[in-house]
């Protein structure tokens, strides 16, 4: 029996750019469909490729699906066409439909492909003035010692949100050099980045402008702008940035503020937010109820908040980590290792790339306690009297910069749709804990939880 091929196709125009190394043929934006025995997979919206039993019942079935609204944009091969679905009609039914038509041979979506290993290299020089310099720098972006940012990326854009466009983040921090204003100036590698609700609950007004150097560091690490021939990468960088300032010029805040600060945040519409501070841990959670009030609050409205573990090496977390409603992420190093001063907890989630030494005692044969290794770098001010003058301090590391990894991996995670269009923060939390590389043993564990933050993994769509 011959069969022929015929394409249908949603009358809903959408615009997709085509891009180098990551999508190889596209004609609309994806979505993604699970066939018989098969897993989701991406494939153009909209668009179903049929294939006729012969000529005649080819006929046939074309003139009943012209009766139910589909149209024809042309033979693709000989006996294959392109047919559109009505607006608003989805690919699995029509494919459902169609399967059943007299005459079909098989109806399936139109997948997508793209170049098998190809990723988005940013052209970002770091500080060496040549193009993508920033691998000398960000080790904690590769794969191997880091979270495979360069995946990740590849992911983003084959997805039709690269950097995570469309997920808003939410920094609870010293603020965030985002614009000019008096003796404040935008960082110069946030020209392309996207801000929006910002509020100073010290200042109390619109203006959160970084005091410190902490929370554009952060802010940085999660969506520092990427690809613009200028300093160096973030993350997911085309998330939108919210900031929201609650520490003061030294970095210090008090829980009635940093609760309001989450709630401001929640209500603001941020999707994720990163809390890179903690309290000292001998403070319980009955000793700030108005933190883990704003916590739960965040959780019953679908919001990711992901905390840092704290960085006294103690065996327990600190809060807001140590809060159910948190992603708690600690610190490795270089080598993959547990970092000297990261806390560990049975109830750790995750590690993301802290910098700085190995810890010593682990049977980790990873680990070298006696090495150099090199800590986190990011675009900041390093002198908080001068918030003028921007550099990449060599001194930054910590569990603030293991948690902002996690943050902007889990607005990737919802940018990407791989656990759908609006996961709550479970399904991200399980999302991470489940593609993260294996440290320790067994795992989970108190040192490294589920593991090494994955992004690409976490950011791949299973095909079949």
């Amino acid at each position: 029996m011959r069969v022929t091929r015929t394409i249908l196709q949603l009358a809903v125009p959408v615009a997709v750019a085509v891009v180098a190394m990551a999508i190889v043929a596209s004609a609309g934006a994806a979505g993604t469909y699970a066939g018989p025995g098969a897993v989701s997979a991406p494939y153009v919206r909209g668009e179903v490729v049929v294939g006729y039993a012969s000529t005649a019942s080819g006929t046939l079935a074309r003139a009943a699906s012209m009766i139910n609204g589909l149209r024809s944009t042309g033979p693709a091969e000989p006996g294959e066409e392109v047919l559109r679905l009505p607006t608003g009609e989805s690919v699995q039914t029509a494919v459902a439909q169609l399967r059943h038509t007299p005459g079909v041979g098989y109806a399936v979506p139109n997948y997508l492909a793209h170049s098998a290993g190809g990723q988005f290299v940013p052209n970002d020089p770091g500080r060496t003035g040549r193009s993508k310099g920033w691998e000398r720098m960000q080790w904690n972006f590769l794969a191997g010692s880091g979270v495979d940012a360069p995946g990740a990326w590849a992911n983003l854009r084959a997805d039709g949100h690269p950097g995570g466009q469309g997920v808003v983040v939410a920094i609870v921090d010293t603020g965030v050099a985002y614009r000019n204003w008096h003796q404040f100036r935008r960082s110069p590698d946030f020209t392309r980045a996207h801000f929006t609700e910002p509020y100073d609950f010290l200042a109390h007004d619109k203006f959160p402008l970084d005091r410190n150097g902490h929370g554009t560091f952060i802010a940085g690490i999660v969506a520092e702008s990427t690809n613009n021939g200028r300093g160096l990468t973030g993350l997911a960088y085309g998330a939108t940035i919210m900031p929201v300032r609650v520490l003061s010029r030294n970095g210090w805040g008090n829980a009635a503020t940093i609760a309001r600060g989450i709630r401001y945040a929640v209500n603001h519409g941020a999707q994720v937010i990163n809390l890179s501070l903690e309290f000292d841990p001998s403070v319980t959670g009955a000793e700030i109820p108005d933190i883990i009030s704003a916590l739960q609050y965040a959780h019953r409205r679908g919001v990711v908040v992901v905390g840092s573990s704290g960085n006294e090496a103690d065996t327990q977390m600190a809060y807001p980590a140590r809060s159910t409603d948190v992603i708690s992420v600690g610190a490795t190093t270089k080598d993959r290792c547990l970092a000297e001063y990261s806390n560990t907890d049975r109830r750790l989630d995750l590690v993301a790339p802290g910098g700085g030494p190995d810890t010593a005692g682990l049977s980790d044969s990873t680990c070298h306690p006696d090495r150099n290794l090199p800590n986190i770098f990011q675009l900041t001010f390093p002198n908080p009297q001068r918030p003028k003058n921007f550099g990449f301090p060599s001194d930054w590391f910590g569990t603030s910069m293991s948690a902002a990894h996690v943050t902007g991996a889990a607005a990737l995670v919802i940018a990407s749709g791989v656990v759908g269009k609006h996961p709550s923060p479970d399904r991200v939390l399980n999302r991470l804990e489940s593609t993260a590389q294996p440290l320790g043993d067994p795992a989970p564990n108190a040192d490294y939880g589920h593991g090494l933050l994955d992004a690409a993994a976490a950011t791949a769509r299973a095909t079949p």
